[in-house]
């Protein structure tokens, strides 16, 4: 029996899934996003094009691809619509590739406005939200007064989508925040007229329909394993569940289908927003690999928090995800760093462990093992063998660590700048 193959982020999100999910997807006919929002950015470069994919699957160039956003996502209309446009307009036909799980839940103009003044009223604690309303979206889906795309072709549409805006407008009332509904209200109704062209599907039948059928499935994730709600360095998380149980959910098929996880992680870390981050650099190593790595978030542009590589998170997502293979991206970052170090444990209040712990925002103080640099550039290389060697034991270490094979090794943007071993 076909099996839904799984591909997500190990860190906090920004590994490069979505040039990732382009380089897999000519083994696979179906490619499904499973959660999230727009608060995603997934960037792809090829032909000397530059994509950056918000919901839309990424398997949405290949020509006879289907793409399912997946019950588990939640959509805003303006920015869904606007990304069809702009794939549009570079002669990509979305319209006939694309499907929208019924179950999905809609961003609601005021669901933007909640997040923008709940993050306000946060001060210092702010968790470092994208405004996206992305959270407000995923507690009204909890608190079962969501709204979903079925609910689009239902002729009570309106008057449920006046029932949530008044409730919110009654919960803005609690915070002193200035706003305007009307003008996103717009351009919101607009996206819905275009949702209206695209294919509704009873998600979790055509999904499951599709692995009887003996259809090879991708499932992409967003954000990463670091950022799950459950899991992840709560409360500086995300609203869903990123880890590969967020497939069955996401989607509606049933563990024993999940086949393999490619685990995603960059050959450092980042991080975007607040939240604990214990190999995060403040010095020139870390200004480098930011300027080097161009760490500036897709979505929102914020500069992004640059830091070691940390084995003990990265196990912990490895365990957490079942990763059958793992995925190096952003190696050539790393090209002239005479010294690297990786963070194989941490001490928490003087006792050391090699456990990601309950409490991440207490003093972490890692506990580093340093490799020798490799001093040169490894973007031209095409084969394993060929890496420098000082390249080589710093991927077979995180082998031996994480117990898993690392496969595709990346050492840049392009599609053709990939290895796979």
């Amino acid at each position: 029996m076909k099996k839904v193959d799984v591909v997500l982020g190990l860190q906090w999100g920004d590994e490069g899934k979505g040039k990732v999910v382009d380089v897999l997807t000519p083994n696979y006919q179906v490619i499904a996003r499973f959660q999230g929002g727009p608060n995603a950015g997934h960037s792809l470069h090829f032909g000397g094009q530059s994509f950056v994919l918000h919901t839309i699957p990424s398997g949405i160039f290949r020509d006879g691809s289907i793409n399912i956003i997946g019950n588990g996502v939640v959509i805003d209309p303006v920015i869904l619509a606007q990304e069809i446009a702009k794939l549009e307009a570079t002669g990509v036909d979305v319209k006939s590739k694309l499907m929208v799980a019924k179950k999905a839940h809609l961003i609601l103009p005021t669901h933007r406005i909640l997040d923008a003044a709940s993050e306000a009223s946060k001060g210092k604690t702010k968790i470092g939200s994208t405004l996206k309303g992305i959270g407000p979206t995923y507690m009204d889906k909890t608190g079962r007064n969501g709204l979903r795309v079925g609910d689009i072709i239902s002729p009570a549409f309106e008057e449920r989508y006046n029932r949530l805006k008044e409730k919110h407008i009654k919960m803005l009332g609690q915070y002193d925040y200035q706003y305007d509904v009307e003008a996103y209200e717009k351009e919101w109704f607009a996206g819905i007229e275009v949702l209206k062209q695209l294919r509704f599907i009873e998600g979790e039948h055509v999904v499951n329909r599709y692995i009887d059928e003996g259809k090879a499935i991708l499932a992409e994730g967003a954000q990463g394993s670091l950022l799950d709600i459950d899991f992840g360095t709560y409360p500086f998380v995300t609203s869903s569940n990123t880890l590969c149980a967020g497939v069955c959910t996401g989607l509606g098929v049933a563990p024993s289908r999940i086949g393999n996880v490619y685990g995603i992680f960059k050959a450092y870390c980042t991080r975007v927003g607040s939240g604990p981050f214990p190999t995060e650099l403040f010095d020139a190593d870390g200004e480098k690999m930011r300027e080097v790595g161009r760490e500036y978030g897709s979505t929102t542009g914020r500069p992004r928090r640059c830091g070691w590589l940390d084995i003990v998170a990265l196990k912990y997502s490895v365990m957490m995800n079942g990763v059958s293979e793992l995925i190096m991206m952003k190696a050539d970052v790393l090209n002239d760093f005479d010294t690297l170090k990786v963070a194989v444990a941490y001490k928490v209040n003087g006792t050391e462990t090699t456990e990601f712990p309950y409490e991440t925002n207490e003093e972490i103080v890692p506990v580093y093992k340093e490799f020798k640099g490799w001093k040169q550039n490894i973007n031209e290389i095409r084969k394993y063998e060929d890496f420098p060697v000082e390249f080589k034991q710093y991927v077979e270490f995180i082998e031996k660590e994480t117990g898993v094979p690392v496969k595709i090794i990346s050492v840049g943007p392009d599609r053709e700048e990939t290895i796979v071993r």
